[in-house]
């Protein structure tokens, strides 16, 4: 069927409350799902086997004790018992309608990654899962919130086992980019990278940044966050769900267009590039070169005329 893994903060006060809500959402998705949580965090150890999770202890870490992705990544493909894995960030509370989509798309599709938008929603303390209706009620929150994030804001990622299989450069979760690479990465294996936001509502259950001492702007653009941009490759190595190759809707599978403009768009920037620095930049400096004898007599350098302008 289907394994989740994902990684955690401490189980302490509020951010406790909604990461054991979204642990518990996983496990009633469907009987055969495995759920794999990574990390040694306080209270971790109680909430697996409160749960009858799989606790993977061990977590491979930076200089400055930050999880690492690609550790995490590995792992998980190397240990999961199904062939479709999904890493999600660990206060997401999904339900019926993720396992549908992800059945859709692994049936289309033997090699993919799924994505979708998330819907933040205010909720503070535990979700009532004995309630015969309780995912009624989650989706009735969300509605009523009525904010669905931008494509920018990826946290899931359904897929293929191998896809990703030591492939991720040293990128450390808690920070940005890392999620934007991963798409970027599906795309340039030629991989079908699927937005399923018109039928899964993904609900985030909003919480403060306290784990950083800028808070979130310390998450953007700290200097581990500025590292993970670098090991990335840089910008041109970011996508979002705009890119994707295919949209998710209630009628199938279908060609996202939009994403084929992104990519001429980018290809005409590329093309400017090349054509600015490899071919107009060097005629333009040879042409300096061998006319600056003419030019220097002439009084015609650059700095003879700044100089001229100046005395007027």
């Amino acid at each position: 069927m289907l394994t989740i893994f994902t990684t955690a903060k401490p189980f302490r006060g509020h951010i406790g409350i909604i990461q054991r809500n979204a642990l518990k959402s996983w496990t009633l998705l469907h009987p055969d799902v495995e759920i794999i949580l990574f990390g040694d965090d306080e209270g971790a150890a109680g909430v697996c086997a409160e749960y009858g999770l799989r606790h993977e202890s061990h977590c491979e870490r930076n200089e400055h004790g930050t999880k690492r992705l690609d550790y995490i990544f590995d792992r998980a493909q190397e240990i999961a018992r199904h062939d479709i894995l999904c890493y999600s960030n660990c206060d997401i509370i999904l339900m019926a309608d993720f396992c549908t989509a992800a059945r859709k798309v692994g049936a289309k599709h033997p090699q993919f990654l799924m994505v979708g938008r998330r819907w933040d929603t205010d909720i503070t303390d535990p979700v009532n899962f004995s309630a015969g209706d309780w995912q009624s009620d989650v989706i009735r929150r969300a509605i009523v919130a009525n904010h669905q994030q931008t494509e920018c804001y990826i946290d899931y990622f359904a897929f293929s086992r191998g896809l990703y299989l030591r492939k991720i450069p040293p990128l450390v979760i808690g920070r940005v980019f890392w999620d934007n690479w991963l798409i970027w990465c599906a795309t340039g294996l030629g991989v079908p990278v699927v937005d399923a936001s018109a039928v899964v509502l993904a609900v985030h259950q909003n919480h403060d940044y306290e784990y950083h001492p800028q808070g979130k702007l310390g998450v953007w653009n700290d200097e581990q966050a500025q590292r993970n941009l670098q090991l990335g490759g840089g910008w041109d190595h970011l996508r979002n769900m705009l890119d994707a190759t295919e949209v998710l809707r209630l009628d199938g599978l279908k060609p996202n267009w939009i994403s084929y403009w992104l990519t001429f768009k980018r290809c005409i920037a590329w093309a400017g590039r090349f054509l600015r620095f490899e071919v107009w930049n060097p005629i333009l400096f040879f042409f300096l070169d061998i006319t600056r004898p003419i030019r220097s007599a002439l009084g015609l350098r650059s700095t003879a005329i700044r100089r001229s302008r100046e005395k007027v």
